[in-house]
Order: C-alpha cells, then sequence, then structure tokens
C-alpha cells in the first residue's frame, strides 16, 4: 500500500494501517471488530489526508488486500487523492507470494514483537493507536542508529 470510535469501550478490536512502500506507518485507526473495513479505510485515509496532505500527493497507486476489494472503495480513494487501488490478490488455489501484501504483513510482524500490542491490554481504542505509534517510533529510531 500507498501499501473509530468515540471513546467508547470495544471488545475486540481492528487495526486499520496506512504504511508507505517500506512498511513504515503513515496512519493508524483502531477500532470495534466489528466495524467494516473500507469504511475504516477511507476514514484513515481521510484522516492523514487533512492531517499531512503532502504526503500523499504524489501517490499513484495504493496496494490494498482483497478485503478492500470493490468499486465504491476504489471510487472514494481516486476522489479522495487521484489514486488507483491495486488489489492484492491470488490467482490460484494453491500458495503464491503476495510481494506487495508483504510490506504491511511485516509492519504488523513488527507489532507483534512489542508485549504491549501483542494482545488488546488497553481499553481505549485511543491507547491503543497511541502504543502503535510509540512502537513505530521505537522501530524507526533503531533503524536510524543501525
Amino acid at each position: 500500500m500507498y501499501g473509530f470510535d468515540g471513546g467508547k469501550l470495544v471488545k475486540g478490536r481492528k487495526r486499520q494501517t496506512i504504511v508507505d512502500s517500506l512498511g513504515l506507518l503513515l496512519k493508524v485507526v483502531v477500532s470495534e471488530g466489528n466495524a467494516p473495513e473500507r469504511v475504516l479505510a477511507a476514514y484513515a485515509l481521510m484522516e492523514l489526508l487533512e492531517e499531512h496532505p503532502e504526503i500523499l500527493e504524489k501517490v499513484e497507486v495504493m496496494w490494498v488486500d482483497s478485503g478492500y476489494n470493490g468499486d465504491k472503495f476504489a471510487l472514494a480513494v481516486w476522489l479522495m487523492i487521484q489514486a488507483h487501488v491495486e488489489v492484492m490478490q491470488r490467482t490460484g488455489k494453491e500458495f503464491e507470494i503476495l510481494p506487495k501484501r508483504w510490506v504491511v504483513e511485516r509492519t504488523f510482524g513488527w507489532f507483534n514483537q512489542y508485549h504491549r500490542l501483542s494482545k488488546d491490554y488497553e481499553r481505549l481504542p485511543e491507547m491503543s493507536e497511541a502504543a502503535i505509534y510509540a512502537v513505530m517510533t521505537r522501530v524507526m529510531l533503531r533503524r536510524l542508529v543501525v
């Protein structure tokens, strides 16, 4: 890819992430587990566009997994940032590596290395989002040092 909850207590979480081509986090939205993925992705994209429009200026293609398949989502992305949506999905029934999807999965792998993000320890989604940003800050700082 260029790979919501208003403070209520939720049971079950969904993490919606927007990452760059290196897997570095641009935006995260944590919501209740039964929220629709495409709506959350559009919301995360709108928030990122509002906060940092310069990041999305040069985006031409958004890589998404098959959960975001659909003309309405592609149209919403086009209307917001004039980027095409490219769905990364398997073409056959056998196992195959999807390289673009691997970027986002690697980011989730970085999250799971930290105990605080391995389970839902936080009561509020805002605290979970803050913990994700803190972990990602640590990951990026460690890359600078090495």
